[in-house]
């Protein structure tokens, strides 16, 4: 067996021209196999990790999944607002322990504005339970001393060049519409926060009171005609939010979190719902899961052309090699030692394309991780291979062995006679 593995050995080598295009192509397939599934598990990781140390959402009767990606995500719209007198009836309940409400409609460039309360910045926590950090300033005050204060998320920050005592305009709803901008009531930057990598990074943070100041002099989505609130008039004015988008519950105890979530599901002042994040989550992330399952496949297909490229290019060298196979089963070689031969070479050079493409996974990784986790907030993490990496791993090998026994098995008919006597 040593002689046959060294013999294979040193026939790769001899034809290692043409084979080495073969092996780059099965570390590629190797390298997109490996590779997408470490960036999948690490955004999944970082998609659940987007809230965490919140027991419940709550909104207005809708569905948990548009819940959570309004809420959390920004994305989208509520489909109605609830009632401050709500939250503050749920913030009654002797399990919880905490609430704060989430304000949302309005934009700046493109990103969300969040209208919430100081006490958003110590209860938001993200991944391992991991507080928000400011990497400048501070967070705005409740109240009117906080009024007109702006907290920046890092990408916010960073693409638009912000830095802190800047003054920036926040527009109505999405901005499209002409006229939309709260110009007359511009805020100024007194904090920005560290990255996260969540929508946080993407969102700008205001006070509740500050919502309800823009808002002052604005009607069914417009200004109205012929009224306009100063900036400092609009302290004299009752700024208590009435209605917001939906708000985040920690409870005193996990064990109470449905009967929370029955609470609110019952309330008789308003349609409500309670969401898990969690379970809310996995359902997110079942409906988006359908591209993963796209580009894995495409990556499959990579490796199935890339290992039927190697029979090709082993059966086109047959032919080539009819008087070698001869000579061999000359000297005494069997049919099966033929075989083994063929295939033992298929297998040392999928072999060494698979070794070469998990080390360009890792490379990669290595080197794209600080910018991936600059520009998307990703973190990918270089780390022991995955049970599934490694199962990937083993089926390409595997994949390249059987595929070389086709050629093999073309080697071990091939009779002696026709070994030294080839047709022209």
């Amino acid at each position: 067996m040593k002689a046959l593995l060294t013999l294979a050995l040193r026939s790769a080598w001899n034809r290692r021209a043409t084979l080495s295009l073969v092996v780059l192509s099965v570390a590629l397939s190797t390298f997109l196999l490996l590779g997408f599934e470490q960036v999948r598990t690490d955004v999944r990781e970082n998609f659940s990790q987007s809230v965490s140390g919140t027991d419940l959402v709550v909104g207005a009767r809708t569905g948990s999944v548009q819940l959570m990606l309004y809420s959390v995500f920004r994305v989208g719209s509520a489909t109605n607002n609830i009632r401050m007198s709500s939250l503050e009836a749920i913030a009654q309940h002797r399990a919880v322990a905490w609430v704060v409400p989430l304000s949302l409609g309005d934009t700046h460039h493109g990103y969300p504005v969040l209208g919430t309360t100081a006490d958003y910045f110590n209860r938001f926590l993200y991944g391992d339970r991991e507080p928000l950090a400011l990497a400048q300033g501070a967070p705005f005050a409740d109240g009117i001393d906080g009024l007109y204060g702006v907290v920046l998320g890092a990408e916010v920050a960073q693409t638009l060049s912000y830095r802190l005592g800047q003054r920036l305009v926040l527009s109505h709803g999405s901005g499209e519409l002409e006229g939309a901008e709260h110009a007359d009531k511009p805020f100024t930057v007194v904090g920005i926060l560290a990255r996260t990598g969540t929508p946080v990074d993407r969102t700008l943070h205001i006070s509740l009171e500050s919502m309800e100041a823009i808002h002052l002099d604005w009607v069914g989505g417009a200004p109205m005609p012929g009224v306009a609130i100063a900036p400092e008039q609009a302290r004299k004015f009752d700024l208590a939010p009435k209605q917001v988008s939906a708000a985040l519950i920690g409870l005193k105890g996990r064990a109470a979190v449905f009967n929370v979530q029955r609470f609110v599901a019952e309330y008789a002042g308003e349609p409500l719902m309670a969401v898990l994040p969690g379970v809310a989550l996995d359902e997110l992330w079942d409906v988006v899961g359908v591209g993963e399952k796209a580009l894995m496949g495409m990556s499959a297909m990579v490796a199935l052309v890339s290992l039927a490229g190697l029979v090709a290019v082993v059966m086109a060298g047959l032919n080539e090699r009819r008087r070698e196979l001869a000579v061999l089963r000359a000297v005494g070689a069997g049919p099966r030692q033929v075989l083994a031969l063929l295939a033992g070479e298929g297998l040392i050079v999928t072999l060494s394309g698979a070794l070469l493409g998990a080390l360009a996974t890792a490379l990669f990784i290595a080197l794209a991780a600080p910018w991936v986790q600059m520009h998307y907030g990703v973190n990918l993490k270089l780390s022991v291979p995955s049970d599934n990496q490694w199962l990937l791993f083993a089926a390409v090998v595997l994949a390249g062995g059987v595929a070389s026994l086709i050629p093999g098995w073309r080697a071990y008919r091939m009779s002696l006679a026709d070994g030294l006597s080839p047709r022209v």
